[in-house]
């Protein structure tokens, strides 16, 4: 397998339970291959206009390039903040036994 493309998704969420539920839904849903959970982010931002500092958790999910608007659509259905964070960077290169996994488990 070489296409789709993979990409890698960055999400903050603002607890545990967020996190575990957005990363337990994506992979359950096949919307995502992987997602890791990196407890302990520190995220300073400006929101209306106030400076905030908040502890997040970080999700890192793997997902191909033809399922990511469905995957942004549940995220952003599920995601407790207003405004969640989602950034998607394509996988320029990586272990291509470990690509055509997540392109697998994420094919419909």
């Amino acid at each position: 397998m070489s296409d789709p493309t993979i990409l890698l998704c960055l999400c903050t969420c603002p607890d545990a339970a967020s996190a575990q539920r957005l990363a337990e839904t994506l992979v359950g849903e096949r919307l995502a291959a992987c997602v890791n959970r990196l407890p302990g982010v520190h995220s300073t931002y400006r929101w209306q206009g106030e400076m905030h500092t908040d502890g997040e958790e970080l999700l890192l999910i793997k997902t191909s390039a033809t399922r990511f608007e469905a995957m942004q659509a549940r995220l952003l259905e599920l995601h407790p903040s207003e405004l969640p964070e989602l950034i998607a960077l394509p996988v320029e290169r990586g272990h291509a036994a470990y690509l055509d996994w997540v392109r697998a488990n994420v094919a419909r």
